[in-house]
């Protein structure tokens, strides 16, 4: 495969010998390849400024800047930057701050020789990787604060945001889509804007591949 479709990888892991043996999982495949490493959190955020990125594989337990806090800023600072987290803890607070601070998914050490390169194809697919140990922590969370009468987390969007979004995605003007729901143009349009922003979409063709994602509409 010619190197310039193989996805570029930065590395940050505060151990060397760490970062050699996982340096040695991902370049030994073909679509793969390391172009730059970091010992820290601030340093990888540096080298992101410095290289042409597809995917930050960071550690979680950093000095300086922790790769929860790097993985932060790196999604502000590139948010086309797929992210995956590392961590030597299989602990499920880690994973749902992983997914908060922007990542893709979140791999163990552990696991690291068996998971990580799917989780890197499965991250530029822009896909997120849940490794099975996470799920079944995720449904058991789910589980206990269902059992316990707490409120499971929210949906993204309420049930009349729904039904715009998937009328926009499907080509619907907002004059069109307020006739079907007896409301105005200027309040469908009010809607969409809020959809966007919660969702963190900026037009209507992130809108539609959301949209085709949660089943909402056919691909």
């Amino acid at each position: 495969m010619p190197e310039a479709a193989k996805t570029r990888i930065l590395l940050a892991d505060d151990h060397a010998l760490v970062r050699r043996g996982v340096r040695m999982i991902l370049d030994d495949e073909p679509d793969l390849t390391v172009v730059a490493e970091a010992g820290d959190g601030a340093e990888a955020i540096e080298q992101a400024r410095a290289h042409e990125l597809d995917l930050a594989v960071l550690d979680i337990a950093m000095p300086r800047l922790t790769g929860l806090q790097a993985a932060r800023e790196l999604s502000r600072l590139r948010p086309g930057l797929r992210i995956l987290m590392l961590t030597m803890h299989d602990n499920e607070q880690f994973f749902f701050e992983a997914l908060r601070a922007g990542a893709s998914g979140y791999v163990p050490k552990s696991v690291a020789d068996r998971d990580l390169v799917e989780a890197c194809r499965a991250a530029v697919r822009d896909e997120p990787f849940i490794y099975p140990g996470a799920l079944t922590a995720l449904v058991r969370n789910l589980l206990e604060r269902a059992r316990q009468g707490e409120p499971l987390p929210a949906r993204a969007v309420t049930d009349r945001e729904e039904e715009i979004l998937k009328l926009v995605a499907e080509g619907h003007t907002s004059k069109e889509i307020g006739e079907f729901l007896f409301i105005s143009a200027k309040t469908v349009e009010r809607h969409r804007a809020n959809i966007l922003q919660k969702l963190g979409l900026r037009d209507r063709l992130e809108l539609t591949r959301y949209a085709i994602r949660a089943g909402l509409i056919e691909p």
